[in-house]
Parts: structure tokens; C-alpha cells; sequence
């Protein structure tokens, strides 16, 4: 499979690679944007539920998953326009992205990445959008009927998220597949009479497995004393956090200004050093016993009179 004029395809995967491998390199980067249901619903960073398909744990999952796209991708793209493949793709990332936020959304400790979520809503849509085609899996030696690929998908996400069989996000997997066919649906009604036993088995399963996980209720069981000490925890690493930062940035500043003078300092560190002035004054007026440094007020002052 492939298209010579999926350009869109050919972007979101050089972009995915590109990020994936900064994430490969830099931890903090892995941490601002991977998927953690504390940090959506805590701290209310919806973007999560997308960034995280930008990111991958490793080079074999990148490049299998960056495979199964451009394989299935560049079909849909060439043959149905590039505004589709990006509707279904983001589309299905943030489904996977929500349905594993409803089931690990009192786990403080779950985090997910990868953008398999899209990769299997793109699958299912073009298993849908072009019925009668044969998928190759690897280590099998022949392809699969479409119709059975989306069948045994379907139960072995399901039996892998009740086991939690291996380190792999089937919720996210299932949720991609299931909104992936859920938008190609809204796109095009009119694949539900190109396969209408396979659109209503592969349906009426979802609906099926779907109800049976909100029979867990220990997923379900909302817990406000546990969320409560996790702002208050996550509050005091933030400031902890901040106090490291801050004294590496004053340490540095100092050092600079000690060196070349107070003309050596930019706007933006002038500026940082205001706002650590002021931060300390706060903390220093809750708690009168500890004070900002002679040293350090005296260099803020200078800098504010000159400035």
C-alpha cells in the first residue's frame, strides 16, 4: 500500500519521528507532553491527550507504528483527501487518549505514549473505506481477511486491558479503532453497506465489551481524599522545584554580574530576577523567620533602579 502524493502522511510522520527522538534524548521533554490522567484532570492539561501520540518508547515501537501509518495512511490520503486522514488520525489518538482516561483516572501512577491510538483508527477506517483487502502481521507468513483482522483486534485489546497483559496501552488501542470507525462513519455513511454484517459485528462487540468494563467498579469508585493529597503533593514538589531553579538562576546571575556588571544582565533575566524578588517577599511575609538574602535584595534593587 502507498500513495506518491501523501504529503500529509509523509509530515506527521517526519514530525512524530522528530519528536520521538528528542524524547529518546531529553526526559524533561518525555515529561512535559507525555499522557498522565493526573495532569489532565488535575492540572487541566487537555493538550496531553494529543501530544502524547508524538512520543514513542522506543525505536522498533516508532517505526512499526510509523510503518502501519504510511501503509494505511497514504491509502486514504491519496484516494479520500488529506483533511480526512488528519480528521480520523488526531481524532482517534484523542480517543484512545479518553478512554484511557476513563479507566486509569484514579491511578496517580499510569502514564502512556505513542500514537498507536491513531494508527488504529486509521487501520479501521480504511478496512471500512476499502472493504475486501487482506492485512499482512507480522510473524505471520500470510495475510489476514480485513474482516478477521478487525475481529480478533477487537477481543485481543479487550482481554489485554482486563489482564494488562505486557507494557502496551490496549484501552488506548481499542479507543483509537473505535473512534477511528466512529468518524469514518460521520465522513461516510455509506460503508455500512459496503460490509454491513462485518460494520455490525465489529459494532455490536464494542458496545458489548464496552459495557462489561463499567462493571469495574474499582475503576469506577471515585476517591476526592486521594486527588486532595495529590494537588497538595504535586503543590509542594512545584515549589521545591521552583526554589532549585531559582537559586541555580541567582548562583548564575550573580556570578555574570560579579564578572561583567550589571550591562551584562538581558531584559529577560532582569526581569526573572524581579519576579524571584517578589516570589521570595511572599514566602518571607508567610513566614517571617525566613528571609531573602541581603546579597540578593540589594542586586534586585539595583537592577530595579537602573532598569
Amino acid at each position: 500500500m502507498g500513495g506518491s502524493l501523501a504529503i500529509i502522511t509523509a509530515c506527521i510522520i517526519g514530525a512524530t519521528v522528530y519528536t520521538s527522538y528528542l524524547g529518546f534524548t531529553r526526559l524533561r521533554f518525555i515529561d512535559d507532553l507525555i499522557f498522565s490522567p493526573v495532569r489532565v484532570l488535575r492540572d487541566r492539561q487537555y493538550q496531553r491527550l494529543l501530544t502524547s501520540g508524538f512520543l514513542h518508547a522506543n525505536w522498533p515501537h516508532l517505526l512499526f507504528n510509523m510503518f502501519s501509518l504510511y501503509a494505511f495512511g497514504s491509502v486514504i490520503e491519496t484516494k479520500f483527501g488529506p483533511h480526512v486522514l488528519m480528521l480520523i488520525y488526531f481524532a482517534s489518538i484523542a480517543g484512545g487518549s479518553i478512554l484511557s482516561l476513563l479507566l486509569h483516572r484514579h491511578d496517580e501512577t499510569y502514564q502512556a505514549l505513542g500514537a498507536s491510538g491513531g494508527v488504529c483508527g486509521v487501520i479501521f477506517a480504511a478496512i471500512f473505506m476499502l472493504p475486501g483487502q487482506a492485512i499482512l502481521v507480522w510473524p505471520l507468513p500470510l495475510p489476514i481477511p480485513a474482516w478477521l483482522y478487525a475481529i480478533l483486534f477487537i477481543l485481543i485489546s479487550f482481554f489485554g486491558m482486563r489482564m494488562r497483559l505486557g507494557n502496551i496501552g490496549h484501552d488506548a488501542h481499542l479507543g483509537g479503532a473505535i473512534i477511528g470507525l466512529a468518524v469514518t462513519t460521520i465522513l461516510d455513511p455509506g460503508i455500512v453497506l459496503l460490509s454491513p454484517a462485518l460494520y455490525a459485528t465489529v459494532v455490536l462487540m464494542t458496545a458489548l465489551l464496552a459495557l462489561s468494563m463499567y462493571r469495574w467498579p474499582d475503576r469506577l469508585r471515585p476517591d476526592p481524599a486521594k486527588w486532595r493529597r495529590l494537588y497538595r503533593n504535586s503543590r509542594a514538589r512545584k515549589v521545591a522545584d521552583q526554589h532549585v531553579q531559582d537559586e541555580v538562576f541567582l548562583d548564575q546571575t550573580l556570578g555574570k554580574i560579579a564578572k561583567s556588571g550589571m550591562i551584562s544582565l538581558s531584559g529577560r533575566e532582569r526581569r526573572r530576577l524581579r519576579a524571584i524578588s517578589k516570589r521570595k517577599n511572599r514566602e518571607a511575609s508567610r513566614e517571617p523567620e525566613k528571609t531573602t538574602s541581603a546579597g540578593t535584595k540589594g542586586y534586585v534593587e539595583n537592577l530595579q533602579s537602573k532598569d
